[in-house]
């Protein structure tokens, strides 16, 4: 079987597969399942729901409280039992009898009450309340930038399993031909054309390319695997993928397409910011200590001698005011703390404005880079191709020996594979550009429209 029926039966193989992509784990499938499985995903929504609770928690020094007490004593100590009498309106001109009141008969009580406390001044509550909410906005910034992250990682394991399957496809393609130069090796060999050395080279080159076919399924398999973890399924490897990787051409156009795209806001760099900001919040919170509090409270009770929530009633309302003036200087160094906390986070935040706009830059490069690898690749196919078809007819008139046909089939399948790397190259170089530049790295799923 000659190269070029060969090389038509590897097209073929590689178009099955695209008819069948509605059967497939696309792009956009995969996409969707490690957002909503994907183990970094899930993570980030947890702890960006535990940093919003945290503002819910900081309205404890805002919101009024209110709370129900309730209490059963017996006494014989003089005070407590003549205010029990007190509470419960049962004094009478017995009562202050010097003997009772010295030495009073053991007395019971049920006090029951509710009450509420209204804070009307507390500085550190509100800047608080503040800073909590500015963790909450850099923690669902995180979330999102973990979620945009986990799509390029999708986008470079999907295309990684497709690399890998495409690469079993070529070797296979490979042995093919290596059996095709052992059959036309021995037969020359019978015909007295050739020695005995050129089957054993021929021989020896096939042997080789099964060695690499083996290595190659197996490094499917894992990439399958990668896959599969990176969608949150690590055991979940029976999904389908096409053996081709798209076309030079489709991936060119998808990145004439992507190459307008502005640079957008990185989620990373919000978060940096937000963060910075709560820090910036926890010191007002930490300064506030300083400053007094002022709170109202009012009590509504009950007293009775046998049963709680009966018997008279009373209230009481009031206003308390409370400063602390010293407390072992942990207020102090609450403040220098949150100080030296905010000037961190600045300069975080930064820094993460730097990373991102070297990080656009080195995309870029990169894109520009595999762009052309790709055009050097596809010439390197072309001129191996023909090469290999030149050395194949001259072998066949006897021009040419077998360590050149054999040299020259293997140049064609190192091209080859070259291409397939060359292509998924492009492809993640793209995904990353656009995770750089803060837009969508699922962008890329126009490959497969």
């Amino acid at each position: 079987m000659n190269s070029s029926r060969l090389l038509l039966l590897w097209t073929l193989g590689s178009a099955v597969p695209a008819g069948l992509a509605a059967q497939q784990l696309t792009l956009a499938d995969a996409l969707a399942r490690a957002a909503a499985t994907g183990y970094p995903n899930r993570a980030a929504r947890a702890q960006a729901s535990a940093e919003h609770a945290r503002t819910l928690g900081a309205l404890q020094g805002m919101l009024p409280t209110l709370r129900v007490e309730g209490g059963w004593v017996r006494t014989t100590d003089p005070l407590a039992a003549f205010g029990s009498l007190l509470r419960q309106r049962a004094v009478t001109l017995a009562a202050f009898d010097p003997a009772s009141l010295n030495d009073p008969a053991a007395r019971s009580n049920w006090n029951a009450g509710l009450v509420a406390e209204v804070p009307l001044f507390n500085a550190d509550a509100w800047a608080g309340r503040s800073a909590a909410r500015a963790g909450a906005r850099a923690a669902a910034a995180t979330a999102d930038w973990t979620a945009a992250t986990t799509r390029l990682q999708v986008v470079q394991a999907y295309y990684g399993a497709r690399l890998a399957s495409e690469v079993v496809l070529t070797l296979e393609v490979a042995e093919a031909m290596a059996a095709a130069h052992v059959t036309q090796a021995n037969s020359k060999l019978e015909q007295g054309m050739v020695t005995r050395s050129d089957l054993l080279l021929a021989q020896l080159r096939a042997d080789d390319i099964r060695a690499q076919l083996i290595g190659a399924r197996a490094q499917a398999g894992l990439a399958r695997r990668q896959l599969a973890l990176v969608l949150g399924a690590p055991t979940d490897t029976a999904f389908a993928l096409s053996d081709s990787l798209p076309s030079p051409e489709r991936i060119r156009g998808v990145a004439e397409l992507l190459a307008p795209v502005a640079l957008a806001g990185r989620a990373d760099v919000a978060a940096a910011k937000a963060a910075a900001e709560a820090a910036g919040r926890d010191v007002l919170r930490a300064t506030g200590r300083l400053l007094p509090r002022l709170s109202a409270f009012g009590r509504y009770d009950w007293n009775d001698r046998t049963a709680p929530f009966h018997g008279e009633r009373s209230w009481t309302v009031g206003v308390m005011a409370s400063w602390t003036l010293f407390s072992g200087f942990s207020e102090i160094g609450d403040v220098r703390g949150a100080r030296a906390r905010a000037t961190a986070a600045r300069a975080m935040a930064e820094a993460a404005e730097g990373q991102a706009a070297l990080e656009v830059s080195s995309r870029e490069s990169d894109v520009t880079v595999a762009l052309a690898r790709l055009t050097i690749a596809e010439q390197a196919v072309d001129q191996a191709s023909e090469a290999h078809r030149l050395v194949s007819r001259q072998y066949v008139g006897g021009l040419a020996g077998i360590t050149e046909l054999l040299g020259a089939q293997a140049t064609e399948t190192q091209t080859r594979l070259g291409l397939a790397q060359a292509r998924v190259a492009l492809i993640t170089a793209l995904a990353a550009r656009q995770l750089a530049r803060g837009s969508d790295p699922a962008a890329l799923t126009a490959l497969e429209e």
